[in-house]
């Protein structure tokens, strides 16, 4: 069996620095192993799978997968995966709006100007973390409880918790241990000098750092513009401390906050299974 397949370049601001993120087409023959299969040897930090959408409200149907287990929802898979079905000559029902199926129900995915944006999903756990989970979050991170500002659950679905940190430069000159749990941080510069980033993001799996998070800069736009630490536009950067230079747009409209960035598509071709 051929499937068209993709490789996308996620809020990148040139080529090959944004998060990649590998799209297989034509999905609905692929079992639950098959596409857990192909996320293995893909090895990137998500594999997705078009499918036909089972809501009549939806454009398409999306399953996200890492190498060890399925998400219900996911950034920047969103967005490229929106960039793989615009490119397999696809048209949304409703022109520059497109409707996302996934594990959390429907997502709303604007494209405008050649920025992909979705609509951040209700968080599913938004609790400060218990003093069990900060300690465990702040040894992963080879931190002191002292070095944290504020601190939360922040879970859309990849279940991921917050730690702000008292600036941008703090975010960067953190190092991660082995053994951390799903963690993300984010700095704010106040009194940002021209050129430089006001707001600086990093994130970890266990396993690795991620290049990019949509997923958690969602999470972390709805912690911060609940506190009003952050405009309703902002740009978050994320990857400076593994070579890349992504670039995540929030706008919170007055009904969702939207996260969104460029996805380019770097490679396309057939995939055998």
């Amino acid at each position: 069996m051929q499937h068209e397949f993709f490789e996308v370049d996620v809020f990148a601001t040139g080529a090959f620095n944004g998060n990649a993120l590998a799209v297989v087409a034509g999905a609905d023959i692929l079992s639950s192993q098959q596409m857990q299969s192909i996320a293995y040897w893909t090895n990137f930090s998500e594999t997705t799978f078009l499918l036909e959408p089972t809501d009549a409200r939806a454009d398409y149907r999306v399953r996200i997968f890492t190498p060890y287990e399925e998400f219900d929802f996911a950034g920047h898979p969103t967005l490229g995966s929106a960039a793989a079905w615009r490119a397999l000559g696809n048209h949304p029902r409703v022109e520059g709006t497109l409707v996302q199926e996934c594990g959390v129900g429907l997502v709303t995915v604007r494209e405008e100007d050649s920025v992909f944006s979705f609509a951040t999903p209700p968080l599913r756990r938004e609790e400060p973390l218990s003093p069990e989970e900060l300690e465990e979050a702040c040894v992963g991170l080879g931190l002191e409880s002292a070095d944290i500002v504020d601190h939360s659950w922040v879970d859309n679905g990849p279940g991921w918790r917050l730690l702000q940190m008292r600036n941008a430069d703090a975010v960067r000159a953190v190092t991660p241990q082995a053994g951390r749990p799903k963690v993300g941080i984010v700095g704010l510069n106040a009194r940002a000098a021209e050129g430089e980033p006001a707001y600086e993001v990093r994130a970890f799996t266990t396993q690795f750092e991620d290049p990019v998070t949509g997923s958690f800069n969602g999470g972390a736009a709805q912690f911060m513009r609940s506190r009003n630490l952050v405009p309703p536009r902002y740009t978050a950067v994320q990857g400076s401390q593994i070579g890349r230079a992504g670039e995540v747009f929030i706008n919170d409209d007055g009904t969702d906050i939207w996260v969104g960035g460029r996805a380019h598509i770097r490679v396309r071709g057939t995939l055998e299974v």
